[in-house]
């Protein structure tokens, strides 16, 4: 599962400001965008710090058919507070020796490390993922885990947060975690906004399993593509699986397959991962009591909000905002 927040209490923004990403020949220049565009200057809609991004490589690169000229030597990944590593094209090619030695020097030095796809293999070959849970594209899962067996390699999430070392699975997780890392060092709302311009879910769980037929509906006529926004607009209302499968016109039971097939959990955990973040948005950006925002989110008390956002997040609701109101200066609305 993600890491929880109580983990994470103790990384503040200030010291998360700088982001490396560790280029060499060979790398993929999907993993490579995706980190650039996450990363690189922020959205208008965003205010206050961002991250500051550089290129470091052994020179000037080639991903395929593209040329890239880094802003600096791989000796400057040490001095990043977050390092990115793209996906390694070739698997059965090991990384250069000198990519893997300055991942390495930047951990030692207190970077926090982040594989895209295959980049996996060169945080492996650091050392850096022994005797933590990581993931790969689920085509290499299989090939990393006989290279090196002191990794417990799980081939059925979308990435996986160690702390300070974080791995992804291919493509569309490799954005799936950089939004994770948004999520952790600036809260929902920042991380909303962003997806809101990427034009993508805000947020899909870590311990999603890599294979779901359709994360979300891919066509208007999809049974649940007007049950999604009908249900968000009343996360303040009691809605019951009966109630979901009333507006879809359709069974308990079929409403449940499809939930399932589209989103790869149950209506009624889909329904509570929404009130949760509603209640983290509610949290970050006012200064409604826990008894308001339990009330707005469809909880009904502070008691059974605390329950389950401390469940959920590892942490209270009040420690919760007290955390991202000092990443954040205070509330914003």
């Amino acid at each position: 599962m993600p890491r929880t927040i109580s983990d994470m209490e103790s990384v503040a923004l200030p010291q998360l400001k700088s982001v490396a990403l560790a280029v060499t020949d060979g790398m993929l220049h999907f993993e490579l965008s995706v980190a650039l565009e996450v990363f690189g200057p922020a959205p208008a809609a965003v205010t206050g710090p961002w991250y500051d991004l550089s290129v470091c490589g052994p020179g000037a690169v080639r991903f395929g058919a593209f040329s890239l000229d880094p802003d600096h030597g791989l000796d400057r990944l040490k001095d990043a507070d977050t390092v990115i590593v793209p996906g390694w094209a070739d698997v059965d090619v090991p990384p250069p020796a000198e990519l893997v030695e300055a991942v390495r020097a930047a951990y030692d030095a207190g970077a926090r490390i982040v594989s895209l796809c295959t980049g996996a293999f060169v945080l492996a070959e650091a050392g850096l993922l022994d005797g933590l849970r990581a993931t790969t594209h689920w085509a290499h899962t299989e090939v990393l885990a006989a290279r090196h067996p002191e990794v417990e390699v799980d081939p059925d999430v979308l990435y996986v947060d160690n702390g300070r070392v974080l791995t992804s699975a291919g493509k569309a997780a490799a954005l799936d975690l950089c939004l994770h890392l948004i999520r952790l060092d600036h809260g929902t709302s920042v991380v909303n906004t962003v997806a809101r311009r990427l034009v993508v879910p805000p947020h899909r769980s870590g311990g999603q399993a890599q294979f779901v037929s359709a994360p979300v509906p891919a066509q208007d006529d999809h049974p649940l593509t007007a049950l999604f926004p009908w249900v968000i607009e009343r996360l303040d209302q009691p809605l019951t699986v009966e109630d979901l499968a009333r507006r879809a016109g359709m069974s308990s039971r079929h409403l449940s397959r499809h939930f399932r097939a589209a989103t790869g959990t149950t209506p009624l955990q889909w329904l509570l991962a929404q009130r949760i973040r509603h209640a983290q948005e509610l949290l970050e950006r006012t200064d409604d009591p826990v008894d308001t925002i339990a009330t707005a989110t469809g909880m009904g008390t502070a008691t059974t909000l605390r329950r389950h956002f401390n469940r959920t997040l590892g942490v209270p609701p009040d420690s919760y905002r007290r955390t991202f109101r000092d990443l954040a200066g205070g509330p914003q609305g």
